[in-house]
């Protein structure tokens, strides 16, 4: 590079499907810790667990910060209860308090998706939480410097 020539932010590129993928891996409850990272200088993403016999192993450092972005969970993209709650304030205003209420005690997402059922909203709930996930997921890779990748045709 010539002095005094300006450098641009390398931008790395990642499809919103594979985006998605790793977001569910990362968010995967279970009996082991699930993680999800993409490289920054290729946009290849690594899936992880702690229990990972099989398959490709992924670099060494890929707890490096500088080199490899962690992709988030659920809850650190805040599309938990906050986003169950926002989506039966928006949807269902009638029923928020019998929601909230179910927040407080195990089972929520079970009695949450049931009432969901019983007002025929399942599928309003499905989409709703689809399109929260991936304006969220495209947010968070705009902060960070990846560019995500669209299909062909893809509204959202």
């Amino acid at each position: 590079m010539k002095l005094g020539q300006a450098t641009t932010p390398m931008s790395t590129s990642v499809a919103l499907a594979d985006l998605v993928e790793a977001f569910d891996w990362a968010s995967a409850a279970g009996p082991f810790e699930n993680g999800a990272y993409v490289c920054r200088a290729t946009g290849r993403i690594w899936l992880t667990t702690d229990f990972d016999d099989t398959g490709e192993k992924p670099p060494e450092d890929i707890e490096d910060e500088l080199l490899y972005l962690p992709v988030p969970g659920r809850a650190e993209l805040d599309l938990g209860k906050s986003l169950a709650l926002r989506y039966v304030e928006e949807h269902m205003p009638e029923s928020l308090e019998r929601v909230r209420s179910f927040f407080a005690k195990a089972g929520a997402y079970s009695r949450f998706k049931q009432l969901l059922g019983d007002a025929g909203q399942l599928d309003s709930w499905y989409a709703y939480e689809l399109q929260s996930t991936h304006e969220a997921l495209r947010a968070w890779a705009a902060e960070n410097g990846i560019e995500v990748a669209e299909p062909p045709g893809a509204a959202g």
